[in-house]
């Protein structure tokens, strides 16, 4: 029996949808750790520049509109449910480009991941800590670290496809 272009599309994304499933059991599973184990505020050394702590991020990258009344949680929630849908049409019509579906589906991962904090707690669940000499970068987690390389995927993707174009 033949399968039509929608199944076959389907049947592609199904690689990179079990990958995008892996983040987001992964991200969760380690954010039930350390809201089990820390208090709001906790930090353990680990080495001399990298810190396990609990933070809480209302707001989006690098806390922007943290401080916000609250408004922020619903309109960053809607950015992320339009975030998703555009994801998986993309998966499914690029299935086949591995590089781009590979970030994709780390993209997708990582924003679910974020957005199941944001819908369950109002807020993302935030513990690698990274120093040096006094200064401190903002902690993330795993979908913050899935979306980075996906983006950094993505950057690859678009520079190998224009080089390939000369």
């Amino acid at each position: 029996m033949a399968r039509g272009k929608s199944g076959g599309a389907l049947v592609g994304m199904l690689p990179w949808l079990g990958l995008a499933f892996l983040i987001i059991l992964a991200d969760q599973f380690t954010k039930v750790l350390i809201l089990g184990w820390y208090r709001l505020g906790d930090s353990t050394y680990v080495a001399p520049f990298f810190n396990v702590v609990r933070a809480h991020n209302p707001g989006a990258a690098f806390s922007f509109l943290a401080g916000a009344s609250g408004w922020q949680r619903w309109l960053f929630t809607g950015i992320a449910i339009a975030a998703v849908a555009f994801i998986l049409w993309m998966l499914r019509s690029h299935h086949a480009q591995r590089l781009f579906a590979f970030s994709l589906a780390c993209i997708l991962g990582g924003a679910i991941g974020n957005l199941v904090d944001r819908l369950l707690h109002g807020y993302v669940v935030d513990f690698l800590q990274f120093h040096w000499g006094g200064w401190y970068f903002p902690a993330f987690n795993l979908a913050d670290s899935a979306i980075t390389i996906g983006a950094i995927g993505l950057i690859l993707d678009e520079l190998l496809r224009v080089r390939r174009g000369r």
